[in-house]
């Protein structure tokens, strides 16, 4: 799929030092070339709390650092992997005895430590971003233990950076005497981050999304999701407001820390951090008078990842995010294209003679759906043809497709899946906050429209060649469909799938198969 991709063929590790967490992430290449994670392995070090007034990282500390990496290295070793890249952030960097660090590692474990940069840190962030939504202007925010990457971009280009030196643990220590935050300290913290942010004149009022990485952020996500009880699973490019994020805080500080531990969502090693967190992601937001927090599952590492995945093509960022995400969708359920193509071809003939014929209300949006919705009609079929509708739906709404938002996802799921209404029906019924009965109504046309085209296609011969659509005096729609072979078997399957047309635009259909030579008739 990508010159890149040939470098890392087979499995790829990282290893990532981070100040609260180290983490071994090792993928595993699939067909479509994408690397899906095959094991992810995480130790709670908090090397932050090792780092010495007099900035060393203490013996103590370094022997966390040690046993983490050996424990790791069992499993690299298992996975047969060489060269795996190891990178540190903030502690390790601020460390001054960081060259011994990287000394002993090298000497006692496989590992070879990169250092990572503010900059370095804060853009790989960015590239993850950015290769991974499919959002254009915006700020990016990856809070660490011992440091907090902001970044600003305009379209899709880094404007600017920064790197703050607190993180969730530096702030803890500073701020926080016992396990949870009282409202004095809250409010000193609140105090200090506004002073902090307020040194940037770029953060100030720019009213844009502000995209947010990390495990403190998953954890706030996953707790709104399930205070919300949201019908998907999906983390990746969830969206809350400011509400949201104020009604979460409130909820934990209300909580005592017992409690707090059992919180659906909330990872336990993070209880006594979180809070903190959330002041920040708080007052970030106030301060770029955000228009959505969203959360990224991509971040650092993946960064890193694209950087070499993309190194021949001459840039690091996808050109299109959808459509790279498409592209390995239609390889891993191996979409059979050609028939793909063709009824979306024949969705596309039957749109347009429609839009002349003013039947029906069309934006742009409409007509891309109706173009992927026809790619990937019945792509369950891959997995069990006799539930191909519900395999359909399933796979497209909870499936992390980057790009989509949750909401364009369940409306592609919705009509690639099309059977009937009543299946329409149950598969919409989670989602009845999220679509008027006049988006369900369209959905629900898109739908029957594709599968009308994707019957018109069921031999797979590509005889349709030509549509024209009329009116007539009593308001029933003809079709004239002219083939350039045989057309029974065609014509059986779409008469029988015209019936949902009808329901949906509550008028008669009829159908007229005409070979291709037929001079264009107008039908009264």
């Amino acid at each position: 799929m990508f010159k890149g991709v040939e470098a890392l063929k087979g499995k790829y590790g990282i290893v990532d030092i981070g100040s609260n967490t180290i983490r071994l992430v090792i993928y595993q290449q699939d067909k479509s070339g994408r690397l899906k994670e095959i094991e992810n392995v995480k130790a709670v070090a908090r090397l932050r709390n090792f780092l010495l007034e007099n900035g060393e990282l203490s013996e103590d500390g370094i022997n966390v650092l040690i046993d983490t990496l050996k424990s790791f290295q069992e499993v690299t070793r298992f996975h047969q992997l060489r060269n795996v890249k190891c990178v540190a952030t903030a502690t390790i960097r601020q460390a001054i005895n960081q060259k011994e660090i990287i000394q002993i590692v090298q000497k006692e474990t496989d590992f070879q430590i990169r250092i990572l940069s503010e900059y370095e840190e804060a853009y790989y962030g960015f590239l993850a971003v950015v290769n991974s939504t499919s959002i254009h202007d915006g700020f990016t925010i990856d809070i660490g233990g011992g440091s907090t990457e902001i970044t600003y971009f305009q379209n899709r280009n880094l404007k600017h950076f920064h790197s703050f030196p607190f993180g969730v643990l530096s702030l803890k220590k500073q701020f926080v005497k016992g396990n949870t935050p009282t409202e004095t300290e809250l409010k000193a913290l609140k105090q200090f981050l506004q002073k902090q942010f307020a040194k940037l004149p770029w953060l100030k009022g720019k009213k844009l999304p502000i995209i947010a990485i990390g495990g403190s952020a998953r954890n706030l996500v996953q707790m709104d999701q399930a205070r919300k009880q949201y019908p998907l699973k999906n983390l990746h490019q969830y969206q809350m407001d400011l509400k949201d994020i104020v009604n979460v805080k409130n909820y934990l500080t209300s909580l005592s820390f017992d409690k707090l531990k059992q919180v659906e969502g909330l990872s336990k090693d993070r209880a006594d951090i979180i809070i903190p967190a959330i002041e920040v992601f708080l007052q970030l937001y106030e301060t770029v008078e955000a228009t959505a927090f969203i959360l990224s599952r991509k971040g650092l590492r993946d960064g890193i990842f694209y950087e070499e995945l993309l190194k021949d093509i001459g840039s690091p960022i996808f050109t299109n995010v959808v459509e790279e995400s498409f592209q390995q969708l239609a390889i891993d359920y191996e979409v059979d294209l050609k028939h793909a193509f063709q009824v979306t071809n024949i969705v596309y003939m039957l749109f347009r003679q429609l839009k002349d014929q003013q039947i029906g209300e069309w934006t742009d949006v409409d007509v891309q759906l109706l173009r992927t919705g026809a790619l990937f009609y019945n792509l369950g079929q891959y997995i069990d043809p006799e539930s191909s509708s519900q395999h359909t739906f399933y796979l497209l709404a909870n499936r992390t497709i980057d790009g989509m938002f949750h909401k364009e996802q369940v409306e592609l799921a919705l009509i690639a899946s099309f059977k009937n209404s009543s299946l329409f029906k149950q598969y919409v019924e989670p989602f009845q906050q999220w679509f008027s009965k006049e988006e369900q109504r369209k959905l629900r046309f898109l739908g029957a429209l594709i599968k009308f085209a994707y019957h018109l296609n069921a031999t797979k011969r590509d005889i349709v060649e030509n549509i024209h659509v009329k009116v007539d005096e009593k308001g029933t729609i003809h079709v004239n469909i002219y083939c350039n072979q045989n057309w029974q078997p065609e014509q059986y399957q779409v008469e029988k799938q015209k019936k949902h047309l009808i329901k949906v635009l509550k008028r008669e259909v009829k159908l007229h198969f005409l070979p291709i030579n037929t001079k264009m008739m107008q039908l009264i």
